[in-house]
């Protein structure tokens, strides 16, 4: 008999978070500030799955267990940063071990949702990555994130007035901005490794149009690509853009005017063949990036050849 899915809890408040692990109530309604140094023990007796309604920014520090880059492994010997945007899906399994330091904030959207910071988090790739694909911090970054926290962590304590939102906000803010400056970092100084993914991009892409029978129904998702790489959509569309100048779309467009030149070329196959090969279900949209790619229409281009 097929066991059945764990049901989904949906975490709606940060109040209705800090009742389920057994916390005092948040000082504030819209933020929390908790340090691991003080995390209960949570009793993992099933996989839990569950979804949160706010922001949570995390670091930890001291965890017995390594965080998977990628397609890498690294040690949880220097801070590790990640980021998760409300409404993501996440999974604790029955081996769970919390980090033995390190702090989590959880941030509402309705504290940010009147100031441009509203918009800007939505905007932030990081938020989009998986828990894979976090920010590893140097020692440096670190620090600087964390005299940025404390300053949060310090107003959070302070009884509420009318300056406190303001506060908060512009402290968030601040660490967001840093926190954007280290992961285009991370993308320069982790070339080796997104060199590689690279050459795995460059691999799947040519071994799925040198197919025979081109399977068109996942053949231009950025998010099919994305799971052969076991990494989010946005993280690998980021990663290559720091490498050559283009989203991963750009990379599999490439791909397909490159086969489809190779087609108008050498077989008799109409434009709408060819395009419904790659999965277009109307020509014209198959023709308009065929001649935004080469200035040429499929036809012009089919008929240079004669």
């Amino acid at each position: 008999m097929k066991k059945s899915s764990p049901e989904i809890l949906r975490i709606k408040s940060i109040s209705q978070y800090h009742q389920l692990l057994s916390l005092p109530k948040p000082q504030h309604p819209l933020v929390s500030i908790l340090r691991f140094d003080n995390f209960p023990v949570i009793p993992i007796e099933t996989t839990v799955k569950f979804t949160m309604e706010f922001y949570v920014v995390t670091i930890k520090k001291d965890c017995a267990c390594k965080v998977k880059y990628g397609q890498t492994h690294y040690d949880f010997d220097e801070g590790v940063m990640s980021f998760m945007a409300p409404e993501q899906l996440m999974t604790l399994d029955i081996d769970f071990i919390p980090p033995g330091s390190g702090w989590s904030m959880l941030v509402h959207p309705d504290l940010v949702r009147n100031y441009p910071l509203g918009q800007k988090m939505k905007e932030y790739g990081f938020f989009d990555y998986a828990m894979n694909e976090a920010l590893i911090l140097s020692e440096k970054e670190e620090a600087s994130i964390n005299d940025i926290f404390q300053n949060i962590e310090q107003e959070y304590q302070l009884p509420i007035d009318r300056f406190s939102q303001d506060v908060l906000v512009s402290q968030l803010d601040l660490l967001l901005t840093f926190s954007n400056r280290y992961y285009n970092r991370q993308f320069i100084t982790r070339k080796v490794q997104n060199s590689d993914l690279l050459t795995k991009v460059e691999a799947l892409l040519t071994e799925y149009f040198n197919q025979d029978q081109i399977e068109n129904a996942d053949l231009r998702s950025v998010t099919f690509l994305a799971e052969q790489l076991n990494m989010s959509a946005k993280y690998l569309s980021d990663t290559l853009r720091s490498l050559t100048g283009q989203s991963t779309q750009q990379h599999i467009q490439n791909k397909v005017i490159e086969k489809a030149k190779q087609m108008l070329a050498t077989t008799n196959l109409s434009v709408g063949e060819i395009a419904y090969q790659f999965g277009y279900e109307y020509p014209q949209s198959f023709s308009k990036l065929f001649k935004k790619k080469t200035n040429l229409s499929p036809l012009e281009f089919r008929q240079s050849f004669n």
